[in-house]
């Protein structure tokens, strides 16, 4: 994934302008990889080097990865809505990639979130069936993060110290 393989534009969403970025992998994509940064209140971006890893991975994979800025943030309109408002711009820009893409409809889902994108993602995976869920650092502690099935991928830090690890196994 390369400036080169990246699109960044404003689509309609929910609240008015949301900024996306979409990285199609040279030969046609084996999935649509939704990420979510963190949260937005606290300087999370597209631009999260958390969420451009995960970007970067599932295109390495041949998935098209799909970042965009919740509400508020970037080059996105409309305020922050406490998980409400961003989870309806997930969706928004998950149906724009399908939208965009041939045969869009059809390519498996993956979501990915990081902190805050990781509880915005276990509410997206409560409307779209995903074929695989990844949870980097989910602030099961600060939010009320929906419970996700056995074999989604969660990663966390040892010495977190904004969610200790026992918490994540608790919620887990």
């Amino acid at each position: 994934m390369t400036p080169k393989t990246a699109e960044r534009y404003t689509i309609p969403g929910p609240a008015g302008a949301l900024e996306v970025v979409l990285n199609l992998p040279p030969s046609p994509p084996q999935g649509i990889a939704l990420v979510a940064h963190p949260h937005p209140l606290q300087g999370g971006t597209l631009d999260n080097k958390v969420a451009q890893t995960l970007a970067k991975t599932f295109f390495a994979l041949g998935y098209a990865a799909v970042r965009f800025n919740f509400r508020g943030a970037g080059a996105s309109e409309g305020a922050f809505d406490e998980g409400r408002g961003e989870t309806d711009d997930a969706l928004a820009a998950l149906a724009h990639a399908r939208s965009r893409l041939a045969h869009g409809a059809a390519l498996p889902v993956a979501l990915a979130g990081f902190s805050f994108g990781s509880f915005v993602q276990t509410r997206v995976r409560e409307a779209v069936d995903a074929e695989r869920l990844v949870l980097v650092g989910p602030a099961v502690n600060r939010f009320a993060v929906a419970a996700v099935p056995a074999d989604t991928l969660v990663i966390h830090g040892e010495e977190d110290d904004i969610v200790p690890l026992a918490e994540v196994f608790a919620w887990a």
